[in-house]
């Protein structure tokens, strides 16, 4: 078995021969749900609640984000190492992101429309590096899964947006700025790095070895209590609506 270490991700649980744990990998559970929070988030903010709406929401996000977006995200250069047959991962995306669209149509119509459109090409854009990758960097990425699921979330709940809506939009957005700083040096670690070296020398004498492992613990401990604090965050936020 792979040790933690030498996973690709600190999630990654899965044996690269394409079994459910491969699967299970490929959500990027902690991720999905720190995004899948801000649509929570967005719409308990909402005037009108309805959990309903909220449910629908969420399942409309998962597929996109935590099935479509991250089975295009392996096919390219399979970062998270499993064994899913591209087959697979292609249907998986095709079905994932066409079924947030229909689920999204059927709901709200032309009303949410716009929205439908632009969470397509959010994804689309970003996991194929569309237009020259102008989506693919950490603006892109704050606004399509940070800004955006909140304001979905705001809106499908009766078809408004308000200033509590764009605030939040914006914490998100600088919150995935900061998630996205501390990943990508997690990764590079975690799928690129063979080994480090080094050593921090306190001004009092003391001194700590540096390997991969000391580099990796701080960002990932944050990208995990915060994953964490948000979920709970957003289930208070609902759970005061109920």
């Amino acid at each position: 078995m792979t040790r933690a270490e030498d996973r690709p991700a600190f999630y990654a649980g899965g044996a690269g021969t394409g079994g459910m744990r491969d699967w299970v990998t490929l959500l990027h559970p902690p991720y999905t749900a720190w995004h899948l929070s801000y649509v929570a988030i967005g719409a308990a903010l909402a005037p009108h609640f309805a959990a309903w709406r909220l449910g629908g929401t969420l399942v409309a996000f998962f597929l996109a984000v935590g099935v479509g977006a991250h089975a295009l995200d392996e096919l390219a250069g399979r970062p998270l190492q499993t064994g899913i047959p591209g087959a697979a991962l292609v249907t998986a995306a095709g079905v994932g992101i066409a079924g947030a669209v229909v689920a999204g149509l059927l709901y709200g119509g032309l009303r949410l429309l716009p929205f439908v459109v632009v969470g397509a090409v959010l994804v689309l854009a970003y996991n194929l590096e569309l237009g020259r990758g102008i989506l693919h960097n950490g603006v892109g990425f704050a606004l399509g899964w940070g800004a955006f699921p909140v304001l979905t979330g705001y809106y499908a709940q009766d078809f408004r947006l308000g200033t509590a809506a764009v605030l939040a939009a914006a914490a998100a957005f600088f919150l995935s700025l900061g998630q996205r700083a501390l990943s990508l040096p997690a990764r590079t670690l975690r799928r690129r790095t063979q080994s480090v070296h080094g050593r921090l020398v306190h001004r009092d004498g003391g001194q700590v070895d540096l390997d991969r492992n000391v580099l990796l613990g701080p960002l990932e401990g944050a990208l995990r209590a915060v994953a964490g604090g948000l979920v709970m965050l957003a289930a208070a936020m609902v759970a005061s609506r109920l």
